[in-house]
């Protein structure tokens, strides 16, 4: 079954998929007039406002929200896998991904207010993919095909993040746990269950609350602590990033043969981490309370840089500059080791206990702990944004057509496809925690690959709205107004939700519901 696995994630991951993620990076930073840079001041100020409604989180829950999927165990383990299989220089292919894929995120978020609904069954709003993939051309002869489409992501994305993702997060986390305390993988197992069906059973404000608190909170310190560390180690910082550059573009003789390696490591555990092009922050974005789609756009653009840019940069910094890493030749851990810092025990696994052994130079012994909590924190809420994110496309699936209602623990929880879906997505968390590392792995790159496929070729079709709804965001914010979305003078059709909303006011007209 591995082999099998191997070869289907083979087949998926393969150079076309890590050039078209490029690619649509760098066309798309070029038709929005290179967003990403421009408009940054204008994401932190966005980040930090934002309405709510019964319907929908501020801005900010969103972000948090988006973020919770995004900051998991590809910050951590992820990172220290690029590190082992591609050499310091996949370090940098993160970076150039994050960049880039600044620019997918704002056009995939966008689109993903722009076509979002009222969800008919819960009153909260819903969007993604599978949603504006079947509405955007839904005026036209291709509207058969897309609707198909649609369906396809909607899925695709239950099978990923109901079944495929939530096994590596948890199986990072036990890991961590075994290594720090000696816990047994079947108690995490047991525990992480628990508290996540409580969670997630409680639904979208439930998880746009918990995700609020604990996201910022654990992700500040954990940067901070990593940068303490590199600044105790400043004296190896200059080589340290003269190597990353060095390795990244071929130049050190000792990296020259895995240059390949670090490109295809560094863009698949950066897509993996901020997951832009996945089609995964759209459903955050959908969730949030805005006036004009732009907003949460350039505020989903700016959770990529967060990701990336601060989190894993404070990982893979940690990891190099305290010597706690390995470089192996082959992409396995089976093969010959071409460089390595030195402060590795000598049969250590790849992984989180690269990032253990860089903390533990801090205060010997505290390290496994502190990353063992991180993960914690970090993996758990990335389980709950999965089961949003497949619960989204559930949604999508059963349309008007919802079964009817249960009852359970005395109160009505959603529907039985609900509650068979909350039950998949519990007992991967429970198999992937006492699974294999590389199983785990394995499972959850083919889901994030199989989404980037769909995803970034239908927002390759479907971008124009997302660059009139920029053009239309500045122009008003030009002209000293808080901008409003009116997708009907904008030329953008079936933004049903939109048309409902007063051009004047952006308060809606009634209460319709979409399904």
């Amino acid at each position: 079954m591995s082999e099998l696995l191997s070869t289907i994630n083979g087949y998926i991951w393969s150079n076309a998929l890590v050039y078209l993620c490029l690619a649509a990076g760098v066309y798309f930073s070029v038709r929005s007039r290179f967003v990403q840079v421009r408009q940054v001041p204008e994401m932190i100020r966005l980040m930090l406002k934002g309405e709510k409604s019964p319907s929908g989180v501020s801005s900010f829950q969103a972000l948090t929200m988006s973020l919770a999927g995004r900051v998991g165990t590809g910050n951590i383990a992820g990172v220290a896998t690029a590190i082992a299989f591609g050499g310091p220089g996949a370090l940098f292919w993160m970076w150039v991904v994050a960049f880039l894929g600044a620019s997918t995120s704002y056009v995939e978020c966008t689109l993903g207010q722009i076509y979002k609904i009222r969800d008919a069954l819960t009153g909260e709003y819903r969007g993604g993919p599978a949603y504006y993939l079947s509405r955007a051309w839904s005026h036209t002869a291709a509207a058969p095909a897309f609707k198909v489409y649609g369906y396809i992501f909607a899925f695709v994305t239950i099978l990923a993040c109901g079944l495929l993702l939530p096994s590596v997060q948890s199986n990072s986390m036990a890991l961590a746990m075994n290594n720090a305390w000696g816990v047994s993988t079947w108690w995490v197992a047991i525990c992480t269950v628990i508290v996540l069906a409580f969670i997630i059973i409680g639904g979208v404000k439930r998880i746009a609350t918990f995700a609020s608190i604990v996201v910022p909170f654990m992700a500040i310190i954990y940067i901070v602590l990593a940068l303490i560390i590199v600044a105790m180690n400043a004296s190896e910082v200059p080589g340290m990033i003269s190597t990353i550059f060095a390795s990244a573009l071929g130049i050190d003789s000792a990296f020259g043969a895995i240059i390949g390696s670090a490109v295809m490591w560094g863009v698949k555990r950066g897509i993996y981490s901020n997951e832009a092009g996945q089609g995964t922050g759209p459903h955050a974005a959908a969730a949030a309370e805005v006036s004009h789609p732009a907003k949460q756009g350039l505020v989903q653009a700016f959770a990529v840089y967060i990701d990336t840019l601060f989190i894993c940069t404070a990982t893979g910094f940690l990891i190099l500059s305290t010597g706690a890493y390995r470089v192996y030749e082959g992409e396995s851990a089976d093969g010959r080791v071409i460089a390595e810092g030195g402060i590795l025990p000598a049969d250590v696994a790849v992984g989180p206990t690269f990032v253990q052994t860089g903390f533990d130079t801090l205060w010997s012994g505290a390290g496994s702990s502190f990353v063992a909590i991180s993960l914690l924190f970090f993996c758990l809420t990335t389980l709950i944004a999965y089961y949003y994110m497949a619960e989204t496309n559930l949604r999508f699936v059963l349309g008007k057509h919802s079964p009817v209602n249960v009852r359970f623990i005395g109160g009505t929880v959603g529907s039985n496809a609900t509650l068979l879906l909350q039950a998949l997505v519990l007992v991967s968390v429970a198999i992937g925690a006492v699974s294999t590392a590389s199983e785990a792995w394995t499972l959850g790159d083919i889901g994030v690959g199989l989404m980037a496929w769909l995803n970034i070729i239908g927002i390759i079709i479907l971008q124009q709205p997302a660059y009139k709804a920029l053009r239309d965001y500045e122009k008003q914010k030009k002209d000293g107004v808080d901008p409003i979305f009116d997708p009907v003078a904008l030329g953008i059709p079936n933004a049903t939700f939109w048309e409902t909303r007063d051009p004047l006011t952006g308060k809606e007209r009634d209460l319709r519901v979409d399904a």
